[in-house]
């Protein structure tokens, strides 16, 4: 198995605020001539549920090499982040989280989030002023989650913890055994409580609700879609945030970031992160 985290740059580390938050950063090479080097916001990414900074891993490289400064931040409790008490943990405490990482950028970021991390960055984003906004098959928005529902069969009442999902060895549509045995090496439990908040399919009575009104930077949604309902419910994301969509047919939740097409979702970033230069 190999293991991606050993692939990454070198990279400052930092252990920040009282409870601990491991964030790296990788600093951007300088752009080839090729590139528009005019300057960058950085990025700072935020990871979803059960997961950390590793699950970044393959994406991390292909921004720093074209210039990019990459904050890659952990969540309380998450990777190398001090471990506490995951029963008590909530979903205002992740934001917390994030709005202390946002205070070691020098300026704006374009904040890029994933699943549990796209609806806190939507959160973040009504009320913080970003370069941008790229959420990354996010879990649903109260509003989004109201004109489509997950069906109530696929419902869990959670316990007071969430051990991790179980993956098995083979490969999915998107996904290597060797992309999936890594992520089995990291996997964690996550808090009951910030499930209990955002997510429809663990037991939440509606979900976060977003105002798209209140976010004005450019946004980017991309989803992974495997039925019609799920590429209308990415649209509608799309539409509730004024973004730009992509959806990308015949991928998987975790393989948009470490399956065999994350180029893909990739590229769709890059692609966004330059329109108009």
């Amino acid at each position: 198995m190999i293991d991606f985290t050993q692939l990454l740059p070198k990279h400052e580390v930092k252990t920040i605020g009282k409870h601990d938050l491991h964030l790296e950063i990788y600093e951007g090479h300088t752009a080839p001539p090729s590139v528009n080097s005019a300057k960058r916001p950085p990025l700072l990414f935020v990871h979803g549920a059960y997961t950390g900074s590793w699950m970044w891993s393959k994406y991390i490289p292909h921004f720093v090499e074209l210039g990019w400064t990459c904050y890659v931040m952990n969540l309380r409790s998450h990777y190398k982040s001090r471990v506490m008490d995951m029963t008590k943990i909530t979903f205002e405490d992740y934001l917390e989280d994030i709005r202390e990482v946002l205070g070691e950028c020098d300026e704006p970021p374009v904040l890029i989030g994933f699943s549990m991390g796209g609806i806190l960055s939507q959160k973040i984003a009504e009320a913080t002023a970003l370069a941008g906004l790229v959420v990354i098959d996010s879990s649903l928005s109260q509003e989004v989650h109201q004109l489509i529902p997950y069906p109530e069969s696929d419902r869990m009442i959670p316990d007071i913890v969430i051990p991790p999902p179980a993956r098995e060895e083979h490969s999915s549509i998107d996904e290597s055994a060797e992309d999936i045995a890594f992520q089995r090496k990291y996997l964690q439990m996550e808090s009951s409580k910030a499930f209990l908040t955002f997510s429809a399919a663990f037991g939440s009575s509606g979900g976060v609700s977003i105002n798209g009104d209140f976010i004005t930077c450019p946004s980017l949604v991309i989803k992974a879609v495997e039925s019609d309902e799920e590429e209308r419910r990415g649209q509608l994301t799309a539409e509730q945030l004024d973004a730009e969509y992509a959806g990308l047919w015949d991928t998987t939740h975790t393989g948009l970031l470490v399956g065999q097409r994350y180029m893909e979702a990739v590229e769709i970033i890059l692609k966004w992160l330059h329109r108009g230069k």
